[in-house]
């Protein structure tokens, strides 16, 4: 996949710091979430940490032809307007019914307060959005593809180390 000329001198930055071409690991460049507030705050989630995971439903990305993540993949997370932010490495992805989705995964995506309750109710409302634009109809078992990712580079300072990425020389 080509990397979105909008971003390349990031990318090019990030490649610099870890002292290799891993552009052959790039998926996509992304915001979180369908509206602009929402993605500045998960972003801001992100950026601190706290969040280590994102739920997308698996008949969206069949229709959008949007990228299926999978371990070992670099992304890069942007602000509403495209702005590079961060650079993530997938670790895990796991699809599962929505029903099935748990209190671990809610934790790891740290929206809200984190329970599972909430993430449930977030989720149902964004996801039945993404139905009716897809034109599905939102149940109990639609596939969620549940991803876990950690930052391994931003541009102020705080980069975090990754195996799966080249070692600095």
């Amino acid at each position: 996949m080509n990397i979105p000329s909008g971003i390349l001198p990031f990318w090019l930055r990030f490649q610099a710091s870890i002292g290799a071409d891993v552009s052959a690991r790039f998926c996509e460049a992304f915001y979180f979430d369908d509206n602009e507030a929402g993605a500045t705050e998960l972003a801001q989630l992100v950026l601190a940490g706290k969040k280590r995971g994102t739920a997308s439903l698996e008949w969206s990305l069949a229709v959008t032809g949007r990228p299926r993540p999978k371990a070992g993949d670099l992304s890069v997370v942007t602000d509403w307007h495209g702005q590079p932010l961060c650079i993530i490495e997938t670790h895990s992805v796991t699809v599962m019914p929505f029903d099935e989705v748990g209190e671990d995964f809610a934790a790891v995506e740290a929206e809200g307060d984190g329970s599972l309750r909430y993430w449930r109710e977030g989720h149902w409302q964004y996801f039945s959005g993404e139905c009716a634009r897809i034109g599905r109809t939102p149940d109990l078992h639609m596939p969620v593809l549940c991803e876990r990712f950690e930052v391994v580079y931003q541009e102020d300072g705080k980069t975090a180390t990754s195996p799966a990425l080249p070692p600095i020389d």
